[in-house]
């Protein structure tokens, strides 16, 4: 019964907002039959991760095969080849991304992705609010940040925790190492600070695509993007977590306002 989506697209307005938060979805709200007629879009499935196909093979291209490829993300692309997987990928085709892909053109491709989405991966109203958690330090600007990452829809939170974990990986591999048999195996050069600072400016925008120049942004805000979202990949993996206390809470209101979401969720588990 799970729903799957190849772009990035709106909820419909939830009547429980805390159902909306958690990425829970009312089990009737996922039966297109009650949907006949009806203009708006059904809720996201929580069941499965919400993220488009292109960015999930993308991500793993490059995971299996430009890990250890020097300057991922800064060497430039063939623009003819990176076109033609946009075409395919826009056409709804089954895309098989191999070894025989170039993997510049497959991070070109990413970076295009994320820059011209209508709505960018961290919603415009939202650019401001993360903005400011630049000035804050420790504890307290995780917890900034935690708490906006909970306002995200539930495609562009999945979406953003894969990118996030994705170049996470790679910062991983920046560095040069040693194999099993002593032999040198070359880092990618792309530490956080280097990928923050490129996929900053696509991740978080201020203005639509086309509406203003990109290279327009003055110098605090430039900052203040890349140091975000360093911050979101040296630490996401705390900030997507719920705590046990968190949870319970909401199951409380949960049983209070939504006791049938409550009886789906204990028949999943």
């Amino acid at each position: 019964g799970a729903m799957s989506v190849d772009s990035i697209t709106d909820l419909s307005d939830n009547t429980s907002k805390l159902l909306e938060a958690l990425q829970l979805s009312h089990p009737h709200e996922l039966d297109a039959r009650r949907s006949l007629g009806k203009k708006k879009m059904l809720s996201l499935n929580p069941i499965t991760w919400q993220v488009p196909r292109i960015v999930d093979r993308c991500c793993k291209h490059i995971e299996t095969h430009g890990l250890q490829t020097v300057g991922i993300f800064r060497v430039g692309s063939s623009k003819k080849r990176v076109q033609q997987l946009r075409e395919e990928f826009d056409r709804g085709l089954d895309v098989f991304l191999d070894e025989h892909q170039s993997v510049h053109d497959v991070a070109a491709l990413l970076k295009e992705f994320l820059r011209d989405m209508p709505d960018s991966l961290i919603p415009r109203e939202l650019y401001a609010a993360f903005l400011s958690t630049a000035s804050m330090e420790g504890p307290a600007q995780l917890a900034a940040l935690q708490l906006m990452l909970f306002l995200l829809p539930p495609c562009h939170s999945d979406t953003l925790h894969r990118l996030l974990r994705f170049l996470s990986e790679v910062a991983r591999h920046a560095e040069s190492s040693r194999g099993p048999d002593g032999q040198e195996i070359p880092g990618n050069k792309m530490t956080v600070s280097n990928l923050a600072t490129i996929f900053g400016p696509n991740v978080l925008q201020k203005e639509k695509p086309g509406e203003k120049d990109v290279g327009a942004m003055n110098f605090e805000d430039s900052t203040a993007v890349i140091l975000v979202l360093q911050r979101l990949i040296e630490h996401y993996q705390t900030l997507f977590m719920v705590s046990p206390e968190l949870q319970r809470d909401i199951l409380r209101r949960l049983f209070q306002t939504d006791p049938d979401v409550i009886d789906y969720l204990l028949r999943r588990k």
